[in-house]
């Protein structure tokens, strides 16, 4: 795997702003910071989530996108993007959701983290560039980015790159897991390819195995923030 440079390291602290005539705290809105930081289990010191059922947590900590698809958005949204646009902490280049496999291992300066799940977009990207389709476009395009949960706690710098330690066996990509989560609801086998993983995230794992049970989880909440 080539190298992977982490372009920006982004964080941000939860803001209230009005959504659908109700007040709502989100953690969409991060900045770019030029110091080192301080990667703990749950997130990275400064940073902060406004939903801790959809975002956040030991299997969330760590939220990485790659540049690459950046060029893309901007071109959707007509505007010009600054770093952690898509609200995630590591703006990446060199890693993509087809090279990356769940239950990966990288070393990020001197913590360890490894991938637990695509990332699934929720309304707050809606809140952040005011397209209702945004969410949707990140789904159908696999251009979602990714999360890790943090294996050793360390400081990490944007200057560290991330290596890779350590190659899942089973190697399910991020874009296989995105394919069969939102593409091929029907695809039993996929599912169960996933579900082999036991690295996976428990909210990932727990919507599959529904799924194998003939049920779907209702997404509508993280769609449109509509309970």
């Amino acid at each position: 795997m080539a190298s992977i440079e982490i372009l920006s390291l982004n964080v941000g602290m939860p803001t209230q702003v009005q959504f659908q005539k109700k007040d709502v705290s989100t953690g969409i809105f991060k900045t770019a910071i030029s110091e080192a930081l301080y990667l703990s289990y749950l997130n990275f010191e400064g940073d902060g989530q406004g939903d801790l059922v959809h975002h956040g947590g030991r299997e969330k900590a760590v939220c990485a996108y790659p540049y690459e698809h950046y060029p893309f958005w901007e071109n959707e949204l007509k505007i010009p993007l600054e770093y952690g646009a898509l609200g995630e902490n590591l703006t990446i280049r060199g890693l993509l959701e087809t090279d990356v496999c769940i239950g990966d291992v990288f070393e990020l300066g001197k913590a360890i983290v490894q991938v637990s799940q695509p990332r699934q977009p929720c309304y707050k990207l809606t809140i952040r560039h005011g397209v209702p389709d945004m969410l949707l476009k990140v789904q159908q395009t696999g251009y979602t980015g990714f999360y890790f949960r943090v294996l050793a706690e360390g400081v990490v710098s944007k200057d560290d790159g991330l290596s890779l330690l350590h190659r899942h066996p089973k190697e399910i990509t991020v874009s296989f897991a995105n394919r069969i989560m939102h593409r091929e609801k029907d695809n039993i086998e996929g599912i169960r390819q996933i579900l082999e993983v036991e690295e996976l995230s428990l909210n990932w794992r727990n919507t599959f195995l529904k799924r194998l049970a003939g049920t779907e989880t209702d997404s509508r909440e993280r769609l449109t923030g509509n309970t």
